[in-house]
């Protein structure tokens, strides 16, 4: 009854609480709400605190723990997140994050994206015309799984079934659990010495230890119940895809527990290859605002991916782009209705068109950024719903930066001034008092 409300507390010219006042939390609720439809059992957690988690979460490039746990110890953030008075406990699990990006999907993802794009537009750093001219581009994903290698998949694969054969009570002839993880990493040795038929024979004779336990778990298969026998078959059949994959074969499997994973070709020398997902990506030619952005699984030619990012921007931005930048990726690409212009196109090409092709690498710092300073450049959440989440709140998390840089440059501007208009003649007092107002 006697607790001193937040807004009494903190100052409000903080960026992060001029930005709590550009968001539309009302639309976020209403459309949270709809994944709660029952009225029985504990009352659901509060949409603006899920979706303002989420926010500082890509912003700040926390996990989920981190999250919770910041939230705790700072006040604006709580503010941010619509409560009134100091919290001194935790809101939520963490594990609550997972299953509120499970509930909300791709769909409740996109329209937290389509939110930020509205509070740019309110807060001035977009205009209507920035919407007609946006820079797309492609990059990697990349899965938080280890290194792919033969040695590694194979003894991870026999220590899956190992324990699942463990967990339901099936007796396996023999387990290697002494001889096969000395084989993997006597195989890593082998190569390092370069000593490559040791190393070949090192990983065959592994794989042969974990052919006799997926063949000793498939005999046993059919003692289990029904619903445990497609979890187990589940199992014997991406380790028998382990087991037969040639170097040179395509739809390799490189995790066991993520099959959606992808080998990407980047042509990078310090890393010619990333493990992940492809991600396309739209921002607008002069702020960097990021108006769309998807992953793309199957890694799909560039140029087939421009229609359905045109689209996104279409539906997220509620304007249609006439004019679009992209690489020499994107060859052969068309789209009707939008002017498209390529990195090294000189034929009927303007003053005009050469000064936007050339602003079209303005995309490559934010993507650095986006990795560096957000949550791109390490997937965690699993399967293609994760993927197809993780890019899009990695967009959202870019533009909630962008936002609190405009408004801190406002912030020191409107502090500028005041302090001009004052002058040194007015007392120390006078200048206080106006510096707290402004």
């Amino acid at each position: 009854m006697f607790r001193p409300r937040l807004d009494e507390q903190l100052k409000m010219q903080h960026p992060l609480i001029r930005l709590a006042g550009l968001m539309d939390w009302e639309l976020i609720e209403h459309h949270f709400a709809g994944h709660f439809t029952s009225g029985r059992g504990r009352p659901a957690l509060p949409p603006r605190l899920v979706a303002g988690l989420l926010y500082l979460q890509h912003a700040n490039d926390a996990s989920d723990e981190m999250v919770v746990n910041t939230w705790l110890e700072n006040p604006y953030w709580q503010f941010f997140t619509g409560e009134t008075y100091l919290q001194t406990e935790l809101p939520i699990d963490p594990s609550s994050l997972t299953r509120w990006r499970k509930r909300i999907g791709e769909e409740g993802v996109e329209l937290l994206l389509a939110v930020t794009i509205e509070a740019a537009r309110t807060a001035g750093l977009i205009k209507r015309a920035s919407l007609d001219k946006v820079i797309v581009d492609t990059t990697v994903m990349p899965k938080a799984i280890a290194h792919p290698t033969d040695s590694r998949l194979l003894e991870r694969s026999r220590q899956h079934m190992v324990k699942f054969a463990q967990d339901h009570g099936l007796s396996l002839r023999q387990n290697y659990n002494r001889e096969a993880p000395r084989l993997a990493t006597q195989v890593g040795r082998y190569a390092h010495a370069k000593q490559y038929k040791r190393m070949r024979a090192a990983i065959k004779t592994l794989r042969t230890r974990v052919g006799r336990v997926q063949r000793d778990v498939q005999r046993q298969l059919a003692k289990l119940p029904e619903q445990v026998q497609t979890k187990g078959h589940d199992l014997l059949q991406r380790v028998g895809r382990i087991l037969t994959q040639k170097t040179k074969d395509k739809n390799k499997l490189y995790a066991l527990h993520a099959p959606e994973v992808e080998c990407i070709s980047k042509g990078k020398a310090r890393n010619p290859y990333e493990f992940g997902v492809k991600v396309t990506l739209a921002t607008t030619l002069k702020e960097g605002l990021v108006v769309g952005m998807r992953s793309m699984p199957g890694n799909p030619y560039d140029g087939h991916t421009l229609d359905e990012t045109i689209e996104q921007v279409g539906i997220l931005a509620n304007q249609r782009p006439r004019t679009v930048m992209v690489d020499k990726g994107y060859k052969g690409a068309e789209v009707e209705g939008v002017q498209i212009l390529r990195s090294g196109q000189r034929r009927g090409v303007t003053r005009t068109m050469k000064a936007m092709i050339k602003r079209r690498s303005a995309i490559e710092p934010t993507i650095g950024h986006m990795k560096s300073d957000g949550r791109l450049d390490r997937n965690p959440l699993k399967g293609a719903l994760g993927d197809a989440l993780h890019a899009v709140l990695c967009g959202a998390g870019h533009n909630i930066r962008l936002l609190l840089s405009l408004l801190r440059l406002f912030v020191a501007h409107l502090r500028a001034i005041v302090l001009a208009w004052l002058g040194r003649s007015a007392s120390g007092y006078t200048r206080q008092v106006a510096l707290a107002a402004a």
